[in-house]
């Protein structure tokens, strides 16, 4: 079982306008809702390839309800700890340029850390379990490291998309599969990184520690994967960019649903950077069709002597 952990969620609401003034009444001509946050996106993700996945995290309130309420629509399992607090909302304004305002992540009390614990203790040998998204301060650095040390005595392979102190922290723990993006990882070394050949330097350490995947996404560059017996670049493909929201969640799911199809690494990178584009080039999170369809357009370098 795939199951993906999203700790602070949110209702993602866009309004889409001609123009956009501050101090005024701005009338927005569409709106969409979608159940936000990385690891929920994974999950919806994972869905187009018709992968079962279980949506973990904390949820609250009205806006909670709406979560979980969509998810089970689109056939996602979920299985959330209840809060005492409203989910945030985060709202996007896109209108010649996007603005963006993010609510604030939820306070998660000791008991409901534990109950999320309770949870992963009851994982199966080989289950997955993404961890993905912001991580609140109320998280304890204990929780985390009780959590990881969890998965590897269980055998879970964990994959891990965050950022900031929490992805330094759990850095040292050598989780299974990381995804960084180029600045994220400058971030780990306290260094800052504008070439391939840097990513490549700085990517070949994390695969020293014992990460046994490893994708840094490059954004408009393009992405490139390594492991203990191969590096991989990939180069960005062309179109128009409508959504960068979920573009690395995307990428992620691609790629775990293909290595749960027994794909190769290479094969299984591809897929990512097929689906991390198709989601850039979507108003909304990419459909299956499209990410096949692009699959067969990127093109990736393999470089199996850098190692």
């Amino acid at each position: 079982m795939i199951y993906t952990c999203t700790m602070a969620p949110s209702v993602d609401y866009t309004t889409f306008l001609a123009s956009f003034q501050t101090g005024e009444l701005n009338r927005a001509n569409a709106v969409n809702y979608y159940p936000g946050g990385k690891g929920i996106n994974v999950s919806r993700v994972l869905q187009q390839f018709n992968i079962p996945s279980t949506a973990l995290g904390f949820v609250g309130g009205f806006t909670g309800e709406f979560i979980t309420q969509k998810l089970q629509e689109e056939g996602i399992q979920t299985d959330f700890i209840q809060t005492n607090e409203t989910t945030r909302i985060n709202v996007k304004v896109a209108a010649k340029s996007a603005t963006e305002l993010n609510g604030p992540a939820p306070r998660i009390s000791e008991k409901q850390q534990q109950e999320l614990l309770e949870r992963v203790q009851h994982f199966k040998t080989q289950d997955w379990l993404i961890l993905a998204g912001s991580i609140p301060s109320t998280i304890s650095t204990t929780f985390l490291e009780e959590m990881v040390k969890t998965c590897e005595q269980l055998g879970v392979r964990l994959a891990v998309d965050t950022s900031g102190q929490p992805l330094q922290q759990l850095m040292t723990m050598t989780p299974y599969f990381v995804k960084p993006n180029e600045h994220e990882l400058g971030e780990l070394f306290n260094t800052k990184i504008t070439t391939v050949d840097e990513v490549i330097y700085y990517g070949k350490q994390l695969v020293e520690k014992g990460i046994q995947h490893v994708i840094v996404s490059l954004g408009a560059k393009g992405a490139i994967y390594l492991s203990h017996d191969c590096i991989s670049v990939a180069d960005p493909l062309q179109g128009e960019v409508m959504n960068t929201v979920g573009a690395g969640d995307s990428m992620v799911a691609a790629f775990i649903a293909q290595m749960t199809a027994e794909a190769s690494k290479v094969d299984a990178f591809r897929y990512a950077v097929a689906a991390g584009s198709a989601t850039a080039f979507s108003n909304d999170l990419c459909d299956r069709q499209l990410v096949e369809k692009l699959a067969q357009d990127v093109c990736v370098n393999i470089y199996t002597d850098r190692m």
